[in-house]
């Protein structure tokens, strides 16, 4: 194992064991054996270490659809979509590569028809990926019958915050934020369920 590797299978033990790990130069050069120079060598800053490790973990994901994987729990299966989706996002200088496409494509020209169609197009495909895994755990009862429309919502909009959030200038423990805010993002559909029924109209 080279020493890159030697670094990242050191960093990815440590978040294993406490997710709230700084991952600090000098506590993941000792655990992986080798000097601060040398884990500066391969990776820079703090946030270069945080983002290769976030690539890593997410790209060790199972392949496929992981709502499908039975073997585990419903909660981390939906967790695991929510990390393959932010996945596609990549990390910081991806990150920032696709928000840019994204303004250049839908926000700085006038919100034509066609504009205004392309993106509700690629909104909507969002939405049925969400309404999918629901679904899926709808039928399996993990989940309880009905609309689950604001659920599908809410987690669209942790993913574009998440995802966005990868591209901006922010703090370095981008891993912690973000896993705790997915996990917070899963509970949550799991204790509301369902929107309830629509009440009467008024008069």
């Amino acid at each position: 194992m080279d020493t890159r590797e030697r670094i990242l299978k050191a960093a990815a033990e440590m978040i294993a064991e406490d997710v709230t790990a700084k991952l600090s130069v000098r506590a993941v050069a000792a655990r992986a054996g080798v000097s601060t120079g040398s884990l500066r060598f391969h990776f820079p800053t703090q946030r270069a270490l945080q983002d290769s490790l976030l690539a890593r973990i997410y790209g060790h994901l199972l392949p496929g659809d992981p709502i499908q994987d039975r073997s585990l729990p419903p909660r981390e299966r939906l967790l695991n979509c929510l990390r393959q989706v932010l996945a596609l996002t990549g990390t910081n200088e991806e990150a920032r590569a696709a928000w840019g496409a994204t303004y250049r494509a839908f926000i700085e020209p006038e919100p034509t028809e066609p504009v205004r169609a392309a993106y509700l197009g690629l909104e909507r495909e969002a939405e049925r990926r969400v309404e999918h895994w629901l679904a899926v755990l709808v039928e399996e009862g993990a989940l309880p019958p009905g609309d689950h429309t604001r659920n599908v919502r809410f987690l669209l909009t942790v993913l574009n915050g998440l995802s966005f959030e990868r591209a901006m200038p922010t703090r370095e423990s981008v891993l912690v934020a973000e896993t705790q805010t997915l996990n917070a993002a899963v509970d949550q559909v799991f204790s509301t369920g369902p929107a309830p029924p629509a009440g009467p109209a008024l008069p």
